[in-house]
């Protein structure tokens, strides 16, 4: 492979719609490729990464020779986590043919030698198999030469007005002792988060509305910085009867808020699970946004659920991000990435560090 160096060219593999490339973007990395099978997540990236080559495929068929004529400075991506997911257990077996994937993440390691490598994936991923499947992993990475750092970081310490934990193993081949970033001193809750967005009702589909409000904090003047208007204000419409057992929630109470005799369609209430019927508390980051369609998430004052660019904005997703397909499949795009401004504070580290090799020769 006839191969030149370039400074900062990325690779996003398992890419999603691309929440960590919106990252890697922000912390001064070119992504030249980006690979993705999801037809409607490869979508909405080449959409937002017009100068992003974007494969979409399955990774298995797609072969590393020729891919890139620049020497890659980081290759970064996670894996599909159903498999290693501690919330679902009907598919967390060693059988699950996501967990093989991260050999085709390796495969493109072994072949490409990045300068840097972050790996992501849920925070199960590190207990799965009682770990020796991250240690497998830190073994194979350490025989082509990368020495390795892993942490669970927590997105609500960087800037992401959501409390959502992640795995991220980060490495390089060039003899960097890494550190990963330290936590913020401050915490972004959903109220600053959302405080300027439009107000909506149940069902409501408004591809454009004005913002609320002109007073706006750091947080949402970051996310405007490149839109006038509210984007994809699409709320998912849900029965009467729904909307009414919101209207018996609390900011931060949950389905235990509700009558019984407004439950009485459930067969066994006491294995609900605590997720259900989650009205959001304004003083507080979020929840874990993961579908948050199927688990009924509620807006923290209104008797609704969260439009798509609510659960954006509390996955720091910019407003001028526009996610790409049906409301089912950007709810499902939104819920699986990882938060932009989470991605950055791992990048921005890398960066600082190989910044500071350079400077000591």
């Amino acid at each position: 492979m006839n191969r030149e160096k370039s400074t900062n060219v990325g690779i996003d593999i398992f890419s999603g719609a691309g929440g960590m490339s919106i990252g890697a973007e922000w912390a001064g990395i070119n992504v030249e490729i980006a690979i993705e099978n999801n037809i409607h997540a490869a979508e909405t990236f080449a959409f937002n990464h017009p100068k992003t080559d974007v494969l979409i495929e399955d990774i298995c068929k797609i072969s590393t020779t020729g891919i890139i004529k620049a020497l890659p400075f980081i290759l970064f991506g996670g894996p599909p986590c159903q498999g290693f997911s501690q919330s679902n257990t009907k598919t967390r077996t060693d059988n699950n043919p996501n967990n093989s994937l991260f050999e085709q993440y390796l495969r493109f390691v072994s072949d490409l030698l990045p300068s840097w490598i972050v790996f992501e994936n849920v925070q199960g991923f590190q207990s799965f198999q009682k770990g020796r499947v991250v240690e497998e992993l830190e073994k194979r990475l350490y025989s082509l030469g990368y020495k390795t750092q892993k942490a669970v970081l927590w997105a609500s310490n960087y800037g992401v007005p959501q409390h959502r934990n992640r795995f991220f193993l980060v490495g390089n081949r060039i003899g960097i002792d890494y550190e990963f970033p330290k936590p913020l001193d401050y915490k972004v809750t959903v109220a600053d988060a959302l405080s300027d967005l439009p107000s909506l009702s149940n069902g409501d589909s408004f591809a454009e509305l004005p913002y609320k409000s002109d007073n706006f904090n750091k947080y949402t003047e970051f996310m405007r910085m490149n839109s006038v208007v509210a984007s994809q204000n699409f709320v998912s419409r849900n029965k009467e009867y729904v909307i009414k057992r919101y209207s018996h929630i609390l900011p931060g109470e949950n389905w235990k808020s509700i009558p019984t005799e407004l439950m009485s369609n459930y067969s066994d209430i006491k294995n609900t699970h605590s997720g259900i019927y989650k009205r959001l508390n304004p003083n507080e980051p979020s929840v874990v946004i993961s579908n948050y369609r199927k688990n009924m998430l509620i807006h923290p004052i209104e008797h609704r659920g969260l439009s798509v660019r609510e659960a954006a904005r509390l996955q720091s997703f910019p407003d001028d991000f526009i996610f790409k397909g049906s409301l089912t499949h950007i709810q499902q795009q939104i819920g699986n990435a990882v938060p932009p401004l989470l991605a950055y504070a791992v990048f921005k580290s890398i960066i600082d560090s190989t910044n500071g090799r350079r400077q000591q020769f």
